[in-house]
């Protein structure tokens, strides 16, 4: 059996979350499913309320608690946090092993690997699941060369100027 497609945008730069949901409401109007997962960003209310209104084509979920990027969080809340992140992961893991939609955005999945929230090995294996048919986004700002081997397409943004 084939595998699906994992593309990841990464760097330094601003535009990687833009393109991926650009991408899922492109997908999104072409009458195809995606589903985007945000992880250690802070919550945006606008932004959150906007993507609601384009259900049932395009589902978008934040499993994180806190208004605050994870970042700029007290350790102890950190601890918290990194349960609901987990609970995240794990449901990013289930929809993409069911098959549950057409593309996937996995916004900042890599800082989860940057932060030893999750390890490259939990990531290699989900990257590995993906079936034959659905596309995978995944954003970061930091790329383990491993896992950039295992990207079928890797996008690095960066700002010029």
């Amino acid at each position: 059996m084939s595998k699906g497609i994992v593309r990841i945008y990464y760097g330094e730069g601003h535009g990687k979350s833009t393109a991926a949901l650009g991408t899922a409401i492109r997908e999104a109007s072409h009458g195809k499913s995606a589903t985007v997962i945000s992880f250690l960003k802070e919550k945006s209310e606008d932004s959150e309320e906007l993507l609601k209104k384009l259900e049932p084509e395009l589902k978008f979920f934040r499993f994180e608690k806190s208004e605050h990027s994870f970042d700029e969080l007290a350790e102890e809340e950190k601890e918290k946090e990194i349960m609901n992140l987990k609970m995240g992961y794990n449901y990013s893991k289930k929809v993409i092993t069911t098959g549950g939609c057409d593309l996937v955005v996995l916004d900042e999945v890599l800082g989860l690997v940057s932060q030893n929230i999750i390890s490259e090995e939990e990531f290699l294996e989900l990257a590995a699941a993906v079936p034959e048919d659905m596309v995978v986004i995944c954003t970061g700002r930091q790329v383990p060369d491993s896992i950039k081997e295992c990207a079928d397409e890797l996008y690095q943004v960066t700002l010029e100027k």
